[in-house]
Parts: structure tokens; sequence; C-alpha cells
């Protein structure tokens, strides 16, 4: 009996023993998972004094940060400048919206300002009645696909040409390249030479002359030398080829500062009216767009003719339909452009920057 009792006294020692030493671990778990999280929480800092004494302060009520005089005028002045540049730029694309969807009357004697008046549909309907508009959107559209791909393509391999060492006068042939930049013949040289060419009265009139642009294989060539050469050697010791190391590696790389060119181009090619208006003198279904605007602001008198509209018109009407058939065409013309570059402007700055740019 006497060593029952030892043995369950003895039980009851451990158990008590065991709870206390699970509660003193507990105890240690929450302390150390408190540890833990103001340790994670940026927004709580305990402080610790010299006796030992533990605060927490909360950064939140800590971190506000008091402003100057100064700093209030400086970011006052700042947001309003930016505002006032903002509205000089979006205010021209907005006067001439409100102006195609107003009342041509109210547009010819200056009475649309800020809001449209005489909200009509009628400018763009006389528009696309033009004989020749789909024609030249057409043309444009073509000329901007095709001119940008052909010079893209170009600039990319020459640019990629001129950065090997092993290229026959390779000095030679850039610093040529470069030269044409300062300085041409001059317009009426460059006219005799697409006549003699047989360029004019042509589609790819469009195409050819602005294959070779200088200034973008500049920027690619730049762009390409920062590409690390370990990448080509490696292709090379494997056997490939200077057109596959360019369609594989390099043009891949390059994708940035080739999409800067592109948008050059194709802003160049879709606004260009003047090679239009010089070589497609006899062939009016070649006109672009904007030569198509181009004839029809100089020619706002006989706008009567072109829209369709009866002879015994009055003159103030249709000076009125002609300025706003100028302003829907220029918003029309203007549109592309405005849609394309949001969705390139991200490889545009990326682009721009490494490509022009060398250490």
């Amino acid at each position: 009996m006497d060593d029952e009792r030892i043995t369950n006294a003895e039980e009851q020692s451990t158990s008590v023993m065991s709870r206390a030493e699970r509660e003193e671990q507990a105890e240690l778990e929450r302390i150390e998972q408190s540890q833990k999280e103001k340790a994670f929480n940026p927004r709580k800092v305990t402080i610790v004094d010299a006796e030992g004494n533990e605060t927490v302060v909360d950064m939140r009520k800590k971190a506000k940060f008091r402003r100057q005089p100064g700093d209030v005028i400086f970011y006052i002045l700042d947001y309003a400048f930016f505002a006032l540049f903002t509205i000089l730029c979006i205010f021209p694309f907005y006067y001439l919206f409100i102006n195609t969807i107003s009342d041509p009357d109210m547009v010819s004697r200056g009475a649309v300002n800020f809001i449209p008046k005489g909200f009509t549909l009628s400018n763009y309907q006389k528009m696309f009645a033009v004989s020749d508009m789909w024609q030249s959107v057409i043309v444009s559209i073509l000329r901007t696909i095709l001119g940008t791909a052909t010079m893209v393509v170009a600039s990319g391999f020459v640019g990629y040409l001129v950065t090997k060492e092993e290229m026959w006068h390779r000095k030679f042939f850039y610093r040529f390249l470069v030269i044409t930049m300062y300085f041409n013949a001059g317009l009426i040289p460059w006219y005799m030479n697409m006549q003699m060419l047989g360029l004019t009265n042509h589609f790819v009139a469009y195409i050819i002359p602005g294959i070779v642009a200088p200034y973008n294989i500049i920027l690619v060539k730049t762009y390409i030398e920062g590409i690390p050469g370990e990448l080509q050697e490696s292709a090379y010791m494997d056997g490939a080829s200077h057109m596959t190391v360019f369609w594989k590696i390099i043009w891949p790389l390059s994708k940035p500062i080739l999409a800067t060119i592109a948008i050059f181009g194709a802003v160049g090619n879709w606004n260009s009216f003047q090679d239009s208006l010089l070589l497609m003198s006899n062939e009016p279904k070649l006109r672009t767009l904007q030569h198509v605007l181009y004839v029809y602001m100089n020619q706002a008198s006989d706008v009567t003719s072109v829209t369709g509209t009866g002879a015994g018109d009055a003159a103030a009407r249709s000076v009125a339909a002609a300025k706003t058939i100028k302003y829907t065409i220029s918003m029309v013309s203007i549109i592309p452009i405005l849609c394309v570059y949001p969705f390139m402007q991200q490889y545009f700055e990326e682009g721009i920057m490494l490509g022009a740019v060398k250490g």
C-alpha cells in the first residue's frame, strides 16, 4: 500500500510538472509570436529604454510630415503649371472636335469656342460624301504600313551590319550615311532624280525613298552595341550565320528601339503630303489623306462642287461648309496616330533612352 501511495504521488507530481512546463512553453511561444508580429509590423515599432521597459510607438502618427510654407507654394505652382500645360496641349484637339459636331453657320461666325453649339453629325456625312476621300484613306494606310515596315527592317539590319568590325570599309560607309543627315541636293534635284527613276505618279515613290533613315539607323546601332557580345559569339560558335544571329538574337532583343523608330516612321508617313503633292500631280487616285486635306484647305471657295451640293446655295453657307469639312478631315486624320501611340508609349520611352545614350 505504501508503495502504491508513493507511486501515485510521483505520478501526480509528474503531471503537475508537465502541466507547468506546457504552460511555460505556451507562454514562451506567445512571447515569441508577439515579437515576430512586432518585428514584421512596419507601422509599429517597439522602443526599449535603459531600464528595459518596452514602449510601442505607432509610426503612422510619427510619420506625418509638416510641410513648410515654401514647400506648399512650390507644390501649388508646380501643379498649376503642369495643369495649364496639359490644357494647352489638349485644347486644340478639343476645339477641333467641338467644331466638327457643331452647326456650320455657328462655326463660320466663330461662335463655337468652348462648347459645341447646334449639335450635328452632318459634317462627317459630308466628308464621307467626298468622292476621293476613301481612296485617300486607303492610300495613307497602305503607305504607313508598308513604309514603316520596310524602314524598320532596313534600319535594324543596317544598324546591325555597321556594328560588325569585319564589314568591308565599315567606317567609310557609316560616315557617308551620317553625312546625308546634314547635306542634301535640295528639292529640285530630288524631284528630277525621282522623275528620271520613273517614280512619279507611282505608289512605290512613297516607299523607296524612306527605306534608308540615317537617324534611325544610328539609334539602332547604338542600341545593338549595348547588347552583350557574348550572346553573338556563342551563336557563332554553334555555327550560326550573321542572318541567323540577327533574326534569332538581335531582332528580339531590339524590340524597344525598333518600336521607337516604328513610331517615328508611322507618324512621318501618315502626316507627309509634300511628296504626294509633288509626285502625284497627274494621279489623283494616289493622293494621301493629308494631300486631300491640303487641297480642300486651299480650295474652300469651291467646296460646293466637292461635296455635291447644288450650285445655287448661298456663298456664305458654302464657306461655312468648307470650314467645317476642313475641321472634320483634320480630326479624322489625327485619330489613327492618337490611337496607336498609347500602346507604343512604353517601348517608345525605353527605346529612345537606351538607344540614344552610350557610355
